[in-house]
């Protein structure tokens, strides 16, 4: 099977100016073609071993297979949150090939 062309990469924020800063700086940085905000959304989770909730704000990336980890370390050291922010990536199964060229385009020679 071959690896996917296109990722998406998804993390969680407290605020919208958070989610803001993460999208704006990776995709300025070619670490990501676009990237979308979207919430507020009510969560609720486990975190100090006690249950919580409150508002999040997600960011979503597209990216390319090529800059999907260095993406994700990024975002690491973008996040507000030290103890270890939710990243996780999907690969897009299927895409039609000028989107997928779009993105790897504009995620190339980012070294």
């Amino acid at each position: 099977m071959t690896e996917a062309r296109v990722w998406s990469v998804t993390s969680t924020t407290p605020t919208e100016k958070d989610a803001q800063h993460i999208a704006r700086t990776v995709v300025s940085e070619r670490l990501a073609a676009g990237a979308e905000v979207t919430g507020p959304a009510m969560s609720v989770f486990w975190h100090n071993d006690e249950l919580g909730e409150g508002q999040e704000w997600r960011v979503t990336l597209k990216t390319s297979a090529a800059v999907r980890d260095r993406l994700a370390n990024r975002i690491l050291e973008l996040h507000p949150w030290a103890a270890g922010p939710e990243i996780v990536a999907y690969p897009v199964e299927w895409a039609i090939d000028r989107y997928a060229d779009w993105v790897e385009k504009f995620t190339a020679a980012t070294e």
